[in-house]
């Protein structure tokens, strides 16, 4: 393979990033993609010597790298709502985003889990998370679903909802079918696996 060809793959990689880079449903990730895709093409547009191409993609990265920092240091301000687990704004929020929580909680059917207390989470009224449950005698609260939105996937929704049950009387939540896949996501908010459950102490 000689250079020009392989000059030509780096300037193909990295409009390909910038282009997956809008398919993203999390602006972070969106920016974060873009930056570097629209790095790789100020390299490649250096190379081939057109300037006015890598000055405008640098000047991309530099955006992305402001909007990031805005994004990741300014607080979100969320409001959670107490509803009845079968109550029409819940049954209206399982079902719009129905096929999103089959991929990460493929077992979860609404109407299955015997719940009794149900959490909505809201960011400037758009809705942001859910977490149903069944509470214990102990305090404690036992989840069914703790499901975030595509785009509010930064573990903020969870930190601010459990720092919030406590004022709700729950005392530990406890998570005893996490699914594979969600068991990253519960460590880094603290969660703790003990005898094959995760819990966590509010």
């Amino acid at each position: 393979m000689d250079t020009h060809m392989i000059v030509e793959m780096v300037g193909y990689f990295s409009s390909l990033l910038v282009l997956v880079s809008f398919l993203m449903p999390s602006v972070i990730k969106l920016r974060i993609v873009n930056s570097i895709g629209s790095l790789i093409f100020a390299v490649y547009a250096t190379i081939i010597q057109s300037y006015p191409t890598a000055l405008m993609n640098l000047c991309l990265v530099g955006i992305n790298m402001y909007y990031l920092h805005k994004l990741l240091k300014s607080p979100k301000s969320y409001d959670v709502i107490c509803e009845e687990p079968e109550s029409a704004g819940m049954r209206y929020f399982l079902n719009y985003y129905a096929e999103d929580i089959r991929k990460f909680f493929p077992d979860f059917r609404p109407g299955g889990t015997a719940a009794d207390a149900a959490y909505i989470v809201v960011h400037d009224t758009a809705p942001a998370g859910v977490l149903l449950g069944k509470r214990r005698a102990d305090g404690s609260l036992e989840i069914a679903l703790d499901y975030t939105t595509p785009q509010y996937r930064d573990c903020s929704v969870g930190r601010y909802l459990y720092g919030e049950l406590g004022g709700q009387g729950v005392t530990k939540l406890a998570f005893p079918n996490a699914p594979a896949g969600h068991e990253d996501y519960l460590k880094k908010v603290g969660f703790v696996k003990e005898n094959g459950v995760y819990e966590r102490k509010i």
